[in-house]
Order: structure tokens, then C-alpha cells, then sequence
């Protein structure tokens, strides 16, 4: 059972800034509601009140809201048209398609001068001899009934034999009141736990005068018992059709019984769906690969401003959602949005710069905009030296020798000079030792060039690279 809540009444009246007191208008249709109650004490205000659609079998709960001007109540259980004499400034009244088959309770309304609306089609007194003169008669403030419009001419005729008119009325309610307590009580004995047992055919039936024999009967139950046992899908598949298929009275109690079916189905399938959890999306793979996904099912676009060198993501969010519902994330190589706890995740053409991303929404149209700066390419370190280029150093022959080696065979000295004018200091990395000697002296890396004859002791793959010094 459904019940009217302040959180309920405040969720249905945003647009009067979830305040109730002063609430002018309030629709609670299609909210299972099955009695009026608290409206009249924290709505005081209310002109307009939208009740169709649910299980509400009185009217109750309403005489002090004296402001109210319409009241919709189509749709429901009510039986009887009561306890809106309090409702001063009642204009229009809508009991479309409930079970009024009380007619003379119409008479209740003589009390709302200004009601000039009322709509009675779908009840099972609208089906009476002399409804309309009835009602017409009745109601003298009526200018509507049924959605047309009463004439002058047309109240007159109702004045004229009304006794008689209002004769028929009662014969025939009294008649519709003995099969509504016929029907209450048949309700009352289903639900009390009076069982029929199916045939296998499908149906309802009870076993008189019935020829075919027992054990043939028997047989083929336990033969349709086994196959519902192996297959429990065509067991719930003929529950179906027979609940759905089997003739029953328009009633009160047939529309609850329904009503109940419904919600024992969907609780049934939510049990199941719990049961079997929903496989969680895979987002990023074992190996590191980012997958795109898209649950809320959004459109987007995604474009590269090369002037400005930003990547710009406009995500086409719900117009009138809450962004405390939207979560951004931003990596440098995805960027994913939550938005109601489904996830949108989208692999970027290139690389980011989070710390410098922006997430705004637009005003006008609600979408979401992701600003991502690129980030900067991979840095790569030259190496200058200000020092002037020097000569490819020469390799060593073995068949040939430089001067340097002369002097050294004959004992000569020699000096390192340093021109100031190139050098201010020492250049110690063309300082290397001499392979040849044994003595032990200095050499410079100028040497001579080598001859053409003769093999050098480098391998023919050696690349000689002046910027690296040579090994001591």
C-alpha cells in the first residue's frame, strides 16, 4: 500500500521550490495511492489537484481545502460521490471510469454552488434509464455533464417528470447495490482460499457429471505436471493466459486483483535480476588498452583546434539535470565522465595536459564541455660545444710513424704550448698517452696524416666520432 508522503508531495512540487504550504497546484497521479490523507492539513492552498490513476476507493480527506477549484479522481475505486461539501470553490469534477453506481449521490454536490463541470462517464450509473435527466435535474448549477454542454431547453425536460425518473433510479440502484454485495462476497470467498483445481486443458472447472474416467484424468495431469517440472517457462506461460484469459466482473476487487498480479511480477523479475548481477564493462584491458564506452547512449563530438592546440570534447548531457549527478575524469590519454553513475569513456587522438583542463556546462542547452590542452612533445637535448672544430684525429698504422715519434726515438723534448687566443685553458682532453712508447711521454693528438701503405688496427666497422675522447 501506497502512502502520500511529505517527501512525496515536496519531489512533486519543484516548481514551487519544494515549498508546500503555499502550493497551488499538485499531480500524485499514477502513484498506486490507495487512500487521501495529510493533503488538507500542508496544502491549505491548493486550486488544482491531479489524483487520477490510482487505487483510491473514497473520497476523503478533502473538505478543508476551500480554495480548490478542480479535482480529477478518474480512474480510481470510488463507489460514491461523499464528503466534498467543504470544498467551497469547486468548479469541476472528474470521476471518469470509476464504480459509481450509487446515483443518488449526487446529490451531495447541491452544497458546491459553483461546481459547473462534472464527468460521470465510465460508471455503472451513467448506464441507468433517465441518467442524464436525473443528474440534471439534480445539479440546477451544472452547465457541463459528460463534456456537453446542458441547454436551457434540456433542464427544462428534466423538470418535467422527475418523480418518475427518480423512481427508476432507485429501482435500478437498489438492483446494482444487490450485485455488488453478490460480488464482494464471491471476492471474499476467492481470497479466503477457496481453490478450484485446473483441468489439463488449462481451465477452471468443477468435476460434475463429469464421464471421462479418473485414471485417464489423472494420467494426463501428471503427464502435464512432469513437463512443467522439465520446463517451468510454459508453466509461468499458461499461469499467464489464464489469469489474463479467464472472464471476470468489472470490479473494485478484479482491478486490485490485477493490480496486484503486476506487482508480484515485477517484484519477481527485479528478485531475478538481482540474482544474476549485470557483468561489470571493461574499461581498460589486462594489457593497458583503454576502451571506449558509452552507456548513457550520448551524443558527442570530439575536435582538435590546431590554433590553439586543445582537443574539445562536447558531451550532449540531459538539458535538466542536476551536475551533482556528472562526475568528470580526465587522464592524459582518456577522458571519463560519470553521469548518473553511467560511465562515458572516450580514448584521446593525443596526449594531455590534465592540471590544465577545464570541464564547463552551457547554460542555454546543458551540454558538457571538456577543454584539454595537448601536451608538449618529447624534448630532445643538443649538444653544442663552443669550442672551433678540429681536425679528424688520424688513426694509428703499424707500418707507418709520425714525427712525434722521431724526436721521441732520438731523445728530443718536447713542449706543450697553449695559444691564449683560442685556449684560455688547457684542452686536456687532446692530451692522450702514447701506445708506441715505453718511456712513458706525451704526445698531442695532431698528428701526421698516415701513409696509404700499410693496414690499420682498427676494425673496418669503427666510425670515429670527434666529440668523444679516446680511450686511456
Amino acid at each position: 500500500m501506497v502512502h502520500i508522503t511529505e517527501d512525496m508531495v515536496r519531489r512533486r512540487s519543484e516548481h514551487n521550490e519544494c515549498e508546500i504550504f503555499s502550493l497551488e497546484e499538485l499531480s500524485l497521479h499514477q502513484q498506486d495511492i490507495e487512500r487521501v490523507e495529510h493533503i488538507d492539513r500542508w496544502c491549505r492552498d491548493l486550486k488544482i489537484l491531479y489524483l487520477q490513476s490510482n487505487l483510491i476507493p473514497r473520497i476523503e480527506n478533502v473538505g478543508r481545502l476551500k480554495k480548490l477549484e478542480y479535482l480529477n479522481l478518474a480512474l480510481n475505486n470510488i463507489e460514491v460521490i461523499e464528503n466534498l461539501e467543504g470544498c467551497e470553490s469547486l468548479q469541476k469534477l472528474d470521476l471518469t471510469v470509476n464504480f459509481v453506481g450509487r446515483l443518488s449521490s449526487v446529490e451531495s454536490l447541491q452544497l458546491n454552488v459553483l461546481l459547473t463541470e462534472l464527468f460521470l462517464v465510465g460508471n455503472p450509473c451513467s448506464q441507468f434509464d433517465g441518467y442524464r435527466q436525473y443528474v440534471v435535474a439534480a445539479l440546477p448549477q451544472l452547465k457541463w455533464l459528460d463534456g456537453t454542454e446542458i441547454s436551457r431547453s434540456e433542464r427544462i425536460r428534466a423538470s418535467h417528470g422527475l418523480e418518475e425518473v427518480r423512481r427508476r433510479v432507485r429501482e435500478q440502484e437498489e438492483e446494482y447495490l444487490k450485485r455488488r454485495a453478490t460480488e464482494r462476497e464471491e471476492a471474499l470467498r476467492e481470497k479466503g482460499g477457496e481453490e478450484r483445481k485446473p483441468g489439463f486443458d488449462g481451465r477452471w472447472y468443477t468435476d460434475i457429471n463429469n464421464t471421462t474416467p479418473a485414471a485417464s484424468v489423472e494420467n494426463k495431469e501428471n503427464q502435464e505436471m512432469e513437463e512443467n517440472l522439465e520446463n517451468p517457462d510454459l508453466e509461468e506461460e499458461r499461469r499467464e493466459k489464464e489469469f489474463w484469459h479467464t472472464p471476470c466482473s468489472f470490479t473494485p476487487e478484479s482491478r486490485l486483483e490485477a493490480h496486484r498480479h503486476l506487482e508480484e511480477k515485477k517484484k519477481k523479475k527485479e528478485k531475478e535480476k538481482e540474482k544474476k548481477p549485470k557483468a561489470p564493462r571493461t574499461l581498460i584491458t589486462a594489457d593497458g588498452r583503454v576502451m571506449n564506452a558509452n552507456e548513457p547512449k550520448l551524443d558527442f563530438s570530439l575536435t582538435e583546434d590546431e590554433e590553439s592546440n586543445m582537443i574539445v570534447l562536447n558531451l550532449e548531457v540531459y538539458r535538466h539535470m542536476d551536475t551533482s549527478l556528472i562526475d568528470v575524469d580526465i587522464q592524459p590519454t582518456y577522458a571519463r565522465v560519470k553521469v548518473k553513475g553511467k560511465i562515458f569513456q572516450m580514448v584521446l587522438p593525443a596526449e594531455v595536459k590534465p592540471d590544465s583542463s577545464t570541464a564547463q556546462r552551457s547554460q542555454t542547452t546543458g551540454h558538457l564541455v571538456l577543454t584539454m590542452p595537448r601536451a608538449e612533445g618529447e624534448i630532445k637535448v643538443t649538444k653544442t660545444d663552443p669550442r672551433p672544430p678540429r681536425p679528424p684525429r688520424q688513426t694509428r698504422c703499424s707500418s707507418s710513424s709520425s714525427p712525434g715519434d722521431n724526436k721521441r726515438r732520438h731523445n728530443v723534448p718536447e713542449r706543450l704550448e697553449v695559444d691564449p687566443s683560442t685556449h684560455t685553458t688547457v684542452d686536456f682532453a687532446n692530451i692522450v698517452r702514447c701506445h708506441g712508447s715505453k718511456e712513458g711521454p706525451l704526445e698531442t693528438s695532431r698528428m701526421a696524416p698516415p701513409t696509404d701503405t700499410g693496414q690499420c688496427s682498427f676494425s673496418d666497422g669503427f666510425v670515429d666520432d670527434p666529440d668523444v675522447p679516446p680511450l686511456v
